[in-house]
């Protein structure tokens, strides 16, 4: 099928996106399960009101819970200096409260190999690792390997340094199933991380404190369908929450604000079956709106899933297809029609909220944008704010997204399921060490 021409011309004129963005921002801090994230899920479910969508509610479920105090990283030696405050230095959610003194060791990007490289200097040290994934390795490296691996050679801290310069530290979660993790973790800038990759060189003591709060919280999941009432449905799905040092703009105030416009433009299309729109809570921290999404959804009546994740930033798509070609197609013909640009993978990736139907076989992909900030750019930082984003891209986007979405609505196109044990021997070996090292593998009822 192909959107009505009043459709998409509604598409390219409407500020309907941009308006809820911008509400989103506006609320600060959206961490999972507080009060922020609360009150964006307030502000999708009217979103979703004023868009038209049937029976717009909020789905309340448990999560561990993680609260920032304050934070501070203190050089004993070659030179002293303190950096503390949050523009400085930044706990990684999931890490416990607590203090640590030790020789800083550099362990560069962070692979297996110069983990095993530098085991011997290990035990006791405060580990330096930058975000960075060498070009020439096979896989991105997320930072909870790289904590959990300082953690298991017996480092007393974790120090974690931004390789994007702009003197904005990172921050991001490392404890994901396991809360708390094992031993105190910050962020700090790619300036401040080269300092101390420099004095680590000839010998430099440094002094890890970190405060916060780990405990049980409720987090919240935002639905509404638009369409005809059918049993199976093709679901649209965002995550609301964002880290508490920023906005969130594209990561993923964006991804919200979409799932909202494409279910708006969607009331005007005569769709063959159920479209259910979802915003998930607490994705930031250990995907536990998908995952409760998922486990409480009849997934032989999904008929397969579209997450949106940073897809702000530019009107160019990538499409993550995690081996589902049959999605994977429908948005290649139409970015064609629409001589659009596309990009895609086809890696089955264990990161975004995809994931949480992916390892169950369902059909499901990551729709996002390809910009010169792609990667980890200003995610993750204070600089992830709405003055990064254009209008127009959102509208673009919105459009090529309604058109697939539509088009995997439509009786004639399938979207066939895999198994739980074909999931699990199609996923790289990388990513299973990944999956094994968080606690994170699926499939140990299949071995």
């Amino acid at each position: 099928m192909r959107l009505p021409d009043s459709v998409v011309g509604d598409a390219q004129t409407s500020g309907f996106a941009w308006a809820t963005l911008t509400e989103l921002v506006d609320v600060g801090s959206r961490m999972a399960g507080q009060e922020g994230e609360r009150r964006g899920a307030e502000v999708v479910r009217d979103a979703f009101e004023r868009a038209g969508l049937d029976d717009p509610h909020v789905e309340e479920f448990e999560i561990p819970g993680w609260w920032r105090g304050s934070s501070s990283l203190v050089v004993h030696e070659p030179h002293e200096r303190t950096h503390e405050g949050q523009q400085d230095v930044l706990a990684l959610p999931g890490c416990p409260a607590g203090e640590a003194t030790g020789r800083v060791v550099d362990v560069g990007d962070g692979t297996y190999d110069e983990f095993e490289r530098r085991s011997a200097d290990l035990d006791g040290a405060v580990v330096l690792a930058s975000s960075n994934t060498p070009d020439e390795h096979d896989r991105w490296i997320h930072r909870m390997e790289k904590y959990a691996n300082a953690a298991e050679y017996g480092a007393s801290a974790f120090v974690f340094r931004n390789h994007v310069e702009g003197s904005v530290p990172p921050t991001g979660e490392v404890g994901y199933h396991q809360r708390p993790g094992p031993i105190p973790a910050v962020g700090v800038s790619r300036e401040v991380g080269s300092r101390l990759a420099r004095y680590a060189e000839t010998g430099c003591e440094v002094t890890v404190s970190v405060d916060c709060r780990n405990e049980p919280t409720t987090s919240r999941n935002v639905v509404a369908d638009v369409g005809p009432d059918t049993d199976d449905a093709v679901y649209l799905t965002a995550h609301v929450d964002a880290h508490d040092i920023s906005d969130g703009a594209n990561d993923n105030g964006a991804g919200s604000a979409l799932v909202a416009e494409v279910g708006r433009l969607l009331t005007d299309v005569d769709l063959d079956t159920r479209v259910r729109l979802v915003t998930f809570g607490a994705e930031e921290v250990g995907l536990w709106g998908a995952y409760h999404a998922a486990e409480t959804a009849d997934l032989d009546e999904v008929n397969c899933v579209v997450n949106l994740d940073g897809a702000g930033s530019s009107r160019s798509l990538r499409v993550g297809t995690n081996g589902f070609d049959s999605v994977g197609d429908v948005f290649a013909d139409v970015t064609d029609e629409m001589d659009a640009p596309l990009s895609t993978g086809d890696t089955i990736s264990p990161h975004g909220d995809q994931w949480a139907f992916v390892q169950e076989g369902v059909p499901a992909v990551m729709a996002s944008a390809v910009s010169d900030a792609s990667g980890r750019g200003w995610g993750h930082t204070h600089a992830d704010t709405l003055d990064k984003l254009d209008s127009r891209d959102l509208r673009d986007v919105a459009t090529l997204v309604a058109e697939g979405v539509a088009r995997l609505a439509d009786d004639d196109v399938e979207t066939p399921h895999r198994s739980r044990a074909e999931m699990r021997d199609a996923i790289d070996e990388g990513y299973e060490q990944e999956l094994r090292m968080g606690g994170r593998w699926p499939y140990g009822d299949l071995e």
